[in-house]
């Protein structure tokens, strides 16, 4: 009985959850990133975007995934060069996407193997336009320059550093 007991979040999908801090070492590369990224403000700012410019909701379908599962998987994806297809299967395989995903528990319940689909990315990506686009980098720069991680004196912001030397296409590289 004791066995049965133990192994029942594996056979139900219901039970003990598994915390996916558990698995990602605070050195983590993206546990860092997704540590010091000011989500919060910014899931605000895209969720008041959409409320005025999208303010009919529909109750029927499955519940929505969280505005910054899908934020974050964007993020990732333009950063690890992946497709929406490896991206999406990444956050269901990779505790440290989870983790940058702001996912704190791993979802064993087996019947949603699939909870964020390359389609729900492609309606999340048109959503969100230029004048969203200006206000999450400047909510980006505010929160850099808060903790003191950028001068205010020569401000360029990209979400992610690239490594020295590389051949990274810019609009200044371009002219």
């Amino acid at each position: 009985m004791r066995l049965v007991r133990f192994l029942q979040h594996w056979l139900s999908g219901t039970g003990t959850r598994l915390p996916v801090t558990d698995f990602v070492p605070a050195s983590h590369p993206l546990r860092q990133w997704a540590d010091t990224f000011p989500w919060a403000t910014l899931v605000q700012a895209i969720e008041q975007s959409f409320a005025q410019r999208f303010p009919k909701k529909s109750p029927c379908g499955r519940q929505p995934v969280p505005i910054r599962v899908l934020f974050a998987l964007e993020l990732l994806k333009h950063e690890l060069g992946a497709s929406d297809e490896e991206i999406c299967h990444r956050l269901r395989t990779d505790f440290a996407v989870m983790y940058a995903c702001g996912l704190r528990d791993y979802p064993i319940n087996p019947s949603q193997a699939h909870f964020v689909l390359p389609e729900t990315r492609c309606a999340f990506r048109r959503r969100i336009d230029q004048p969203l686009i200006d206000a999450l980098l400047a909510i980006q720069a505010a929160a850099a320059m808060e903790e003191g991680l950028v001068s205010p004196a020569h401000l360029v912001i990209d979400t992610f550093p690239c490594e020295q030397g590389s051949q990274r296409v810019t609009d200044a590289t371009t002219l």
